[in-house]
C-alpha cells in the first residue's frame, strides 16, 4: 500500500515538474484548451464599469495604431 502510494506521489511529482519546467523555458502564459475567455467574444473578465490603468493605456495604444493605418 506504501509502495503505491509513493509510486504514485512520484509520477505527480514528476509531471509538475515538467510542467513547471515547460511553463519557464517557454515563457508562454497559461490558457486552458478551449482558449479562454477571448473565445466567448468577451474582452474583459470581471464586470468593472471602469477599465483599469493597463487597459486604457493597452486601449490607447490600439487607437493610435488603428489612426495611423487609416492615415
Amino acid at each position: 500500500m506504501v509502495t503505491v502510494f509513493l509510486a504514485t506521489f512520484a509520477v505527480f511529482g514528476l509531471v509538475i515538474l515538467g510542467m513547471s519546467l515547460g511553463y519557464m523555458l517557454r515563457r508562454k502564459t497559461l490558457q486552458g484548451s478551449c482558449g479562454g475567455i477571448g473565445s466567448l467574444g468577451l474582452e474583459k473578465v470581471c464586470d468593472c464599469p471602469e477599465p483599469c490603468d493597463a487597459r486604457k493605456a493597452r486601449m490607447a495604444r490600439e487607437e493610435k495604431l488603428n489612426q495611423k493605418r487609416i492615415l
